[in-house]
């Protein structure tokens, strides 16, 4: 007599664990977990200014987008330069109050990949949660065609 507890299809206990096949699903959500693991974990690879300080060049105006924002490593440290208006800029460390993960400039704003938190351009301040606290400002100023340290 079958056991009522044993799984009705074969492959219910596939992959390579189990001796069976993997499936195409067993592998996106490995795979999705192991992209979103890596991006919370280690975060992205930005471009480096090493010593600044105040009154250094941080990147050229001419590369923040308008509305948008430029990514770059203050020593070793996630930062985004944001222009939310011609002329106007702000910089904030990208680490997300919520979880730790990286914020990235985006077509619509600065965002958490990790989950989903939402972030002003020119303030900071939370948009969309589930962070609740601003990104923390770094004082930048416009100098001729520069973005530099205050």
């Amino acid at each position: 007599m079958k056991d009522p507890r044993a799984p009705h299809h074969s492959h219910a206990r596939g992959g390579p664990l189990h001796g069976g096949h993997t499936t195409r699903r067993s592998l996106l959500v490995a795979g999705g977990a192991a992209l979103g693991v890596a991006a919370c974990a280690r975060g992205p690879q930005f471009p480096e200014v090493t010593g600044a300080g105040p009154g250094d060049p941080v990147v050229a105006l001419a590369d923040v987008p308008v509305g948008g924002g430029y990514e770059v490593s203050l020593d070793g440290r996630a930062v985004l330069v944001t222009q939310p208006s011609a002329g106007t800029v702000a910089a904030f460390d990208a680490e997300c109050p919520h979880a730790g993960c990286t914020v990235r400039a985006t077509d619509v704003g600065l965002a958490c990949p990790c989950h989903g938190s939402a972030f002003d351009p020119a303030t900071g301040a939370v948009l969309q949660g589930p962070a609740t606290e601003p990104l923390t400002a770094i004082g930048v100023a416009v100098q001729g065609a520069d973005v530099v340290l205050t």
